[in-house]
């Protein structure tokens, strides 16, 4: 991995006005804030800048807004939950730039923490206008990127500060970037990636990505239908993209092509109805009813996926192997995942794992804490995992 400067790079910065992006697109609901997670994840970087005396300048995004400032978008509705998981006071500003961000920053004393309006109420912000840029830094002595999840965007506040002021991976962002780099970057093999979830057409540049840098690819959820339909295997009423066949084809050859082994499931938990409590049972995936939907991974299949687990030095997972939301559909993704678990608490197993619906399953699992390093970056995770370049973090390499 390419060198990045950190906050063990930054000494003696008491006094100094540093600017942290930080991921603040939480969910809420009446007003309040349901699910602190994401300020959890950045409330370290905060704090240590703050105990060693900075100035604390935190911008961050909130939803989408059209048309400018939105009063139901502000940063405002998010400033007393992270008033209460940092334990500190923190002061808002009614904008980003101009007169109310300068009067504000010019207001705050030493170890200060100060919460700037949502930088998208600008329109410079998603489109990394210079003007927008240099307005943002005009607040600051030093740039801290902790907003990985933000990362695969090259917006004002997350790739151009970057070249106006010093710039830093805060400890999310340097935590996300290890973890990455020994999924994918640099692993130890062998390395077995677990790729779930309801289509391929989400996934494609994923899926080839990894048959060339893995060296068993576990393919579940109903994606894996498009690739055993593909094989001439009648999937039934399983939810399939029928016209995907020649995408799952060329996948599985480029796959043989690099020595990556393609693991479909062997056999399937089918039901004729998708709701919690349907009557379900078990079948050979060559034996699946007309009548009948996939759901879940069968007993075999599970068995097969855990040996796997069990050879792997290193496991990259995106996606659950089933319907996990809904019971008994969630067994074959909970049985995979404490197992994953087991083998990380044992010391023989590196597990990275990203995506919406794969830190649910592994909450559902009651394992999330257990692996390795879990991601909450979504797309930016989905895109490393994809082989993409990431602006916001290439300019930290740069400017490392």
């Amino acid at each position: 991995m390419p060198a990045f400067k950190t906050l063990d790079d930054l000494t003696d910065i008491s006094g100094k006005r540093v600017l942290v992006r930080v991921d603040l697109n939480v969910p809420v609901k009446d007003g309040k804030v349901t699910d602190t997670t994401r300020i959890e994840r950045v409330a370290p970087t905060i704090l240590e800048l703050s105990e060693k005396g900075a100035k604390v300048i935190l911008l961050a995004h909130f939803g989408r807004p059209k048309d400018g400032p939105s009063p139901d978008l502000s940063l405002s509705l998010i400033a007393p939950s992270v008033e209460e998981v940092l334990d500190h006071a923190v002061a808002t500003a009614s904008d980003c730039t101009g007169e109310a961000a300068a009067a504000a920053v010019a207001a705050m004393n030493d170890g200060d923490i100060l919460l700037l309006e949502n930088t998208r109420f600008h329109k410079g912000e998603e489109k990394n206008d210079p003007d927008f840029t240099k307005a943002l830094a005009a607040n600051g002595d030093i740039y801290v990127n902790d907003a990985f999840s933000a990362a695969h965007r090259a917006h004002a506040s997350t790739e151009g500060l970057a070249h106006h002021l010093p710039a830093y991976a805060g400890r999310t962002m340097q935590a996300e970037l290890e973890a990455l780099e020994k999924g994918l970057g640099a692993p130890v093999r062998p390395v077995v990636a677990i790729v779930g979830g309801a289509k391929v057409s989400t996934k494609i540049d994923l899926l080839m990505n990894l048959v060339k840098k893995v060296d068993a690819l576990v393919i579940g959820g109903g994606m894996a239908n498009t690739f055993i339909a593909a094989r001439g295997t009648n999937v039934g009423k399983s939810l399939c993209e029928h016209d995907l066949a020649e995408t799952a084809k060329q996948i599985m050859i480029e796959a043989a092509t690099a020595g990556c082994a393609i693991i479909l499931p062997e056999d399937g938990v089918v039901a004729r109805e998708f709701k919690a409590g349907a009557a379900s049972e078990t079948v050979d995936i060559n034996a699946i009813p007309a009548d009948a939907m996939v759901l879940d991974v069968g007993p075999k299949s599970v068995e097969a996926i855990n040996a796997w687990i069990e050879r792997a030095a290193t496991l990259v997972w995106n996606g659950p192997l089933g319907a996990f939301e809904i019971e008994p559909f969630d067994t074959a993704t909970v049985a995979a995942a404490k197992y994953a678990a087991e083998r990380t608490a044992a010391g023989k197993l590196t597990s990275v794992a990203g995506g919406g619906d794969t830190v649910s399953a592994l909450n559902h699992a009651g394992v999330a804490d257990d692996f390795t390093y879990v991601s909450t970056a979504g797309g930016a995770f989905l895109e490393w995992m994809e082989g993409k370049e990431l602006p916001g973090v290439a300019v930290l390499n740069a400017a490392g």
